[in-house]
């Protein structure tokens, strides 16, 4: 099974989410989150690390990625690894090849004409809602991996 990542990446105030306006297909023409391939053998976090630095320069040095989710493709032979992280001082971000905008969290993520995934993101955002405290409160040990 393939498997490719993306990461939900908050801004250090926690009132931004990271996201690329897709340039090529898979949905060229709207937002998604950055994100990319796992190499064969290579550890999912280090690749998350690893995606999220090429395609915006943030270091792991300037954030703590946790496994969020899966979601499993089953018909594409595809896994998809949701991780997130909220940074910890500011950053500017460098595109690479998708153009890189900080939204307002509160902005509608299940709107289908603007993001990509038929709502997955909202989903995603809706979970990271859900799970606030454990992963950006002063309980964050008791996540990390």
């Amino acid at each position: 099974m393939k498997k490719v990542n993306v990461s939900i990446v908050y801004n250090k105030d926690y009132d931004k989410i990271l996201m690329c306006y897709r340039t090529k297909n898979p949905y060229k023409g709207k937002y998604n989150f950055v994100g990319g391939k796992v190499e064969p053998g290579e550890d999912d976090e280090m690749a998350a690390y690893r995606e999220l630095e090429e395609e915006t320069g943030i270091t792991k040095e300037d954030i703590q990625l946790t496994h969020l989710m899966d979601f499993y493709y089953h018909m594409y032979d595809l896994e998809l690894e949701v991780f997130v992280g909220k940074l910890n001082k500011d950053v500017e971000v460098v595109d690479e090849v998708n153009h890189l905008v900080w939204m307002d969290k509160t902005d509608n993520f299940f709107d289908a004409e603007k993001y990509a995934g038929e709502g997955n993101i909202g989903h995603m955002l809706l979970n990271v809602d859900m799970y606030e405290q454990e992963l950006f409160g002063p309980q964050k040990e008791l996540v990390k991996r």
